[in-house]
């Protein structure tokens, strides 16, 4: 590992943090179940002022590598209406108030594929899109899944479950099959706790 300076990496931290633009004023212009958008007037720290800065707010979403007693990697396949593709994703969903985001990961992962999962670790935060969008995404390694029961969807949802060797999603990554950014890059992360990256 690396022997940095923490003074150098201090005064880096210091100098990143005065980056950061003020917040002049925000005004909501749409509050939704599933979308809010705001706008907002901000301070940049030369003083030039930046009118209209749009700002989606979502809430916190988690994910993950679900990985079953036989060592398959669960991906989960469905429409997404804004980008008009069959994505190939990994499971997961809105973590709801007043849950964890373990708690709330279960839950999606029964809902979605009908499997139990009782090992869960982390592996990365993510923004969404941090230029337009105020959400993290946490993703996590759920080991040992078993299925328990039939998947229980919401009534917009339409989900086909796959079970794939690490190979199969290693090339599947390599091949660019898995478009959906939050969900490459946890399973990246997961391969690498694996140990098989």
């Amino acid at each position: 590992m690396p022997n940095h300076d923490l003074s150098t990496m201090n005064i880096k931290k210091n100098n990143s943090e005065a980056l950061r633009w003020k917040l002049l004023s925000s005004e909501y212009i749409h509050k939704s179940k599933w979308a809010t958008l705001r706008v907002d007037t901000c301070e940049m720290p030369n003083g030039t002022i930046v009118d209209d800065y749009y700002v989606l707010e979502y809430g916190s979403w988690a994910n993950a590598v679900a990985v079953t007693e036989e060592g398959k990697i669960l991906l989960i396949e469905q429409y997404r209406h804004a980008a008009d593709i069959v994505s190939m994703e990994i499971p997961g969903g809105v973590v709801e108030n007043g849950e964890d985001k373990v708690s709330g990961l279960r839950r999606e992962l029964l809902e979605e594929t009908g499997y139990e999962f009782d090992d869960f670790e982390f592996l990365c935060e993510l923004c969404s899109n941090p230029s337009t969008a105020n959400n993290r995404v946490y993703s996590y390694l759920a080991r040992g899944g078993k299925k328990v029961q039939e998947q229980h969807l919401d009534p917009h949802e339409e989900i086909i479950v796959h079970e794939y060797s690490v190979a199969e999603v290693k090339q599947m990554l390599l091949d660019n099959e898995i478009l959906q950014a939050m969900h490459s890059s946890a399973l990246f992360f997961g391969l690498v706790k694996l140990g098989v990256l």
